[in-house]
């Protein structure tokens, strides 16, 4: 499939030139998908297994990410397209941009809740990922933990991490 195509329906519109914000990229996540075509729709916590690599500048942020099952990866879709406000999805009619969940986005930042498998040094195991091979990564967040607003999951509580210490 052609993803740089306007399909029937959708609005192209030129990005505006001013910038807001820098990003900071702290690493990349290595999938089995090459094309966004071998990419699923969703991750799925009992999909394949994924490599999150953490640049060294960042090695010392990881300390007790151990202690957590699941966690929220932040990270670029580095290769969707950015113009599009109205979009035609597959099986429907046209929707806005921020109606969707579609990669191309303004600004392509992608949130994944997936497992974590194991820590490997400065490398995480982690299941539930839908993007592509080399893609930058943004931030890590445990999914849902003490310090959030909300109460806690499973994933935040006594023995839940890897490690199997109480958290919080």
């Amino acid at each position: 499939m052609d993803w740089q195509a306007t399909r029937p329906g959708e609005t192209e519109a030129p990005l505006p030139d001013r910038a807001d914000a820098r990003l900071v990229f702290i690493g990349r996540i290595r999938t089995p998908f090459a094309t966004r075509d071998d990419c699923p729709r969703q991750g799925r916590q009992d999909g394949p297994l994924c490599r999150v690599e953490i640049d060294a500048y960042w090695h010392a942020a990881l300390k007790g990410i151990e202690d957590f099952a699941e966690l929220d990866l932040l990270y670029w879709m580095h290769e969707a397209r950015r113009d599009l406000l109205t979009q035609t999805p597959r099986g429907g009619g046209t929707l806005g941009t921020f109606a969707l969940r579609s990669p191309v986005r303004p600004n392509p930042i992608a949130l994944s809740w997936v497992k974590l498998e194991s820590v490997q040094g400065a490398t995480l195991l982690v299941r539930g990922l839908d993007c592509l091979d080399g893609t930058p990564l943004l931030d890590i967040k445990p999914h849902r933990c003490s310090q959030s607003q909300v109460p806690s999951s499973p994933s935040c509580g006594e023995g839940s991490g890897i490690g199997g210490r109480t958290i919080g």
